[in-house]
């Protein structure tokens, strides 16, 4: 949305912060960990022992973490009792690779099925890893169309730093539809929810036993990434995904949780669009208010991981203020 310099400076901002967090996380208790992450500098140097991410189990769910350097990527591994199903493929091929290799490891099962959630490369980086394996990746129509254009955007920001651990050609999934759709994999009912715009232009939500996976329309004790400055849509995700089912949320960033997590959600969008909304955004934007805002933000949400995201975040969601006072 905001092709600028100063937009890329602050995506390099956000690349430089979450290469340089810690990637451990408070376990929950009776979860087992495949394989611990060693001490890990933000770029991997050849005299460097080469860190690892985590593959930790909960009951029938896993969850892969990247390291740092693949910005500490959350994907999740559902266990049926014919195979695996992926849900999201990691931002570096590497990081798929070694996803596939530990949780298949662990389970003595193989993946069946990979499922990507939104557009954005965290979520499918991998799939051409996953498509080596023999894995079928999918997605919906919706989500598939924006692949090309954001690869492109995002090589030109992330391929020189990744090199050669980075997709050169755009991820081909296949598609599941265009609808919400019930599928099996791996001996599981899955629902494949096809939702609107968000944080990003498409999404799909996984629900399964009383578990949802929306990928990053849910953050857990962490910013959310408002790039595309669409707030007023992203609020009508959280009230569709409050009709399901769900007891249990396994967000794209931070800690599963309650469906509490979807209260949460609501209530920070809610208060950046208050805080934004203060500040009688119009164009163009004022670098001191929006000091002012993130500030503020910070200060209602202390604690909260990435707060570099909202370096991007916010003047989006001003410029979408700016734009809706002028209609």
């Amino acid at each position: 949305m905001r092709a600028t310099r100063a937009f890329a400076a602050a995506l390099f901002a956000c690349a430089s912060a979450l290469a340089a967090c810690g990637g451990g996380s408070a376990r929950a208790p009776g979860v087992t960990v495949a394989n611990a992450p060693a001490a890990a500098p933000a770029s991997p140097g050849a005299d460097e022992p080469e860190p690892h991410g985590t593959f930790t189990r909960e009951g029938k769910v896993g969850t892969y973490v990247s390291i740092p350097w693949g910005f500490s990527t959350r994907s999740y591994v559902l266990e049926g009792p014919d195979g695996l199903v992926a849900i999201d493929t990691q931002f570096l091929p590497s990081a798929a690779e070694e996803m596939i290799q530990l949780a298949e490891a662990a389970t003595k099962k193989k993946f069946v099925l990979a499922i990507v959630l939104h557009a954005n490369p965290d979520k499918f980086n991998g799939t051409a890893t996953f498509q080596k394996h023999g894995v079928k990746v999918v997605t919906s129509a919706q989500v598939k169309a924006l692949l090309p254009s954001v690869h492109a955007k995002r090589m030109r920001s992330f391929y020189e730093r990744y090199k050669p651990d980075y997709p050169t050609d755009v991820a081909v999934p296949d598609v599941f539809g265009d609808k919400t759709t019930e599928l099996k994999a791996a001996g599981l009912a899955l629902k494949l929810h096809v939702m609107g715009p968000g944080c990003s232009e498409a999404h799909v939500v996984v629900e399964h036993d009383g578990g949802l996976y929306p990928g990053d329309l849910v953050a857990s004790k962490a910013h959310s990434w408002l790039e595309i400055g669409k707030t007023d849509e992203w609020l009508k995700r959280v009230d569709e995904m409050k009709k399901t089912n769900a007891t249990r949320v396994y967000p794209g960033r931070g800690a599963a949780g309650t469906a509490k997590l979807l209260d949460d959600e609501e209530a920070y969008l809610k208060k950046v669009i208050q805080l934004v909304a203060a500040e009688k955004p119009t164009m163009p934007e004022r670098e001191d208010a929006l000091a002012r805002i993130e500030q503020a933000v910070i200060t209602a949400y202390p604690g909260y991981e990435f707060p570099v995201f909202l370096k991007i975040g916010l003047p989006a969601e001003w410029e979408r203020q700016a734009r809706a006072a002028k209609k």
